[in-house]
């Protein structure tokens, strides 16, 4: 195994690289695959999954404040913060350990250790310091993620700053909470630990939360957020961070020049991501790093032959299922087949689990316009709906915008409970580059929350039932 020989070596074991690893022996490539620390990657380990098992703990708790509203009634209801955390790193391990059975399955050598490239289809493995494996290697594929940025005077130090994986681990609850970025990771931390009693202060740069959404939800979810009690500064900064052993007091600063003084027993830091490229042997290939992240073209090809880049690395957008399509795109771009086609971007959904939930695809009604289309907007509102107001949900929103001369679906925005699981519906339409016609003629099963998703079609048209 010292000295074999690969079709493909796949260096990183996360969300890209694992499925790249598969799907290249699954089409009879030899596969071999390096993993530094843990199958899985940060998703499986530190990131989409044990956060999602901590925000369903934390959904519970709202639950339980509501029992009234449902007929039931309790009292002294309460959480154990230590339990809360094992059930969220047992969800991960279990799922990490699949990914161990799923590449034996399929036949991959796997590599415990560090992996740089030597040389042009040559790629050294070491661990604990020593050259564990030296492997000759036709194709690599670099999916070795990302890491959390930092911000000079805020680094994290593990004890009153944090990264996400302090965040998901801790020790004690804050009773106060500073989330520096106002993003998919700083909004789930912040109502996570909102909802557990937390009280929370978000900080953003940019003039919105969630500012990569469709701006009418970036606004519907900051009203949420503010009457759900958390404290939102948008357009400012920190200007200075003092930090002591018992919390820290942050200075921030809006665009207007307004000051602020916060304080908070512990920082949140959730400002982005910047590529883990370093220690990789890139700086002797025809590989180009900007910003942080590798540069590849529409079949992720590095400017290296022979080698491929997936994922976070690769830059933006930063989602796990972006990371997995990229690997099995790869895989099959070596493999030579045929109907494999590059991936659009457009095309990819977006999803934001806080309460209430966030998901997209495709253009904002804002970048639509400037992209000179004449569009047609539909909304429908989750009070308009039997199901939401039968679960308790009847907040929340439904937006679809199209092309008025084409009835193309450029893009669908929701906010609401289990809008996650229903972007997909709209990701599917799109893919299949179904018209507001098609959508139109589509029976949706009543009472769902995806009736919802109709009539913001219909509504588009001007010809919405139930609003």
């Amino acid at each position: 195994m010292a000295g074999a020989s690969y079709d493909v070596v796949v260096i990183g074991g996360g969300p890209g690289g694992y499925p790249a690893a598969i799907r290249a022996s699954q089409l009879g490539l030899r596969a071999a695959l390096v993993e530094r620390e843990h199958l899985g990657g940060i998703c499986l380990n530190w990131g989409c999954i044990p956060t999602k098992a901590l925000l369903r703990s934390s959904e519970v708790g709202h639950l339980l404040s509501r029992l009234d509203e449902f007929g039931y009634s309790a009292s002294e209801i309460q959480f154990d913060l230590g339990a809360v955390v094992k059930r969220s790193r047992k969800v991960s391990k279990r799922l990490a350990t699949g990914v161990k059975a799923l590449l034996k399955k399929n036949q991959v050598d796997v590599f415990d250790g560090v992996a740089r490239l030597e040389a042009a289809g040559r790629v050294v493995v070491e661990k604990d310091g020593e050259v564990s494996a030296q492997l000759e290697a036709r194709n690599v594929v670099l999916a070795t993620g990302a890491r959390a940025r930092s911000l000079p005077g805020l680094e994290p130090d593990g004890q009153i700053v944090w990264t996400y994986k302090e965040a998901m681990v801790p020790e004690a609850m804050p009773s106060s909470l500073l989330v520096v970025g106002a993003g998919a990771i700083g909004m789930e931390f912040a109502s996570f630990y909102s909802d557990l009693g937390a009280e929370v202060t978000v900080v953003e740069a940019l003039p919105r939360v969630l500012p990569v959404e469709d701006e009418e939800i970036s606004a519907h979810a900051h009203k949420r957020f503010e009457r759900q009690g958390i404290k939102l500064l948008v357009d400012s900064v920190v200007k200075d961070l003092k930090r002591s052993e018992d919390g820290a007091v942050a200075e921030i600063e809006s665009a207007a020049g307004e000051a602020v003084t916060v304080e908070a027993d512990r920082v949140i830091l959730a400002v982005g991501i910047q590529g883990n490229v370093e220690g990789l042997g890139l700086e002797q290939m025809a590989v180009e790093v900007d910003r942080g992240h590798v540069v590849t073209n529409e079949w992720m090809e590095t400017g290296e032959p022979g080698v491929y880049a997936v994922g976070d690395l690769a830059g933006p957008p930063w989602l796990a299922h972006k990371a997995s399509h990229e690997g099995i795109l790869v895989a099959e771009r070596i493999a030579g087949v045929e109907s494999a086609h590059p991936l659009d971007p457009k095309r990819i959904p977006g999803c934001t689990y806080c309460r209430p939930q966030v998901a997209s695809v495709g253009l904002t009604e804002e970048a639509a316009r400037a992209e000179g289309y004449d569009v047609k907007v539909g909304r429908f509102p989750f009070v308009g709906n039997g199901k939401a107001i039968a679960l308790g949900e009847s907040d929340g929103l439904v937006k679809t915008v199209f092309d008025a001369s084409t009835g193309e679906l450029l893009g669908a925005h929701m906010i609401g409970a289990e809008v996650t699981e229903l972007i997909q519906g709209f990701v599917l339409a799109m893919n299949l580059e179904t018209t507001e016609a098609e959508l139109m003629q589509t029976v949706f099963a009543h009472p769902t929350l995806s009736e919802m998703m109709h009539e913001s079609v219909l509504e588009a048209w001007d010809r919405a039932i139930h609003i």
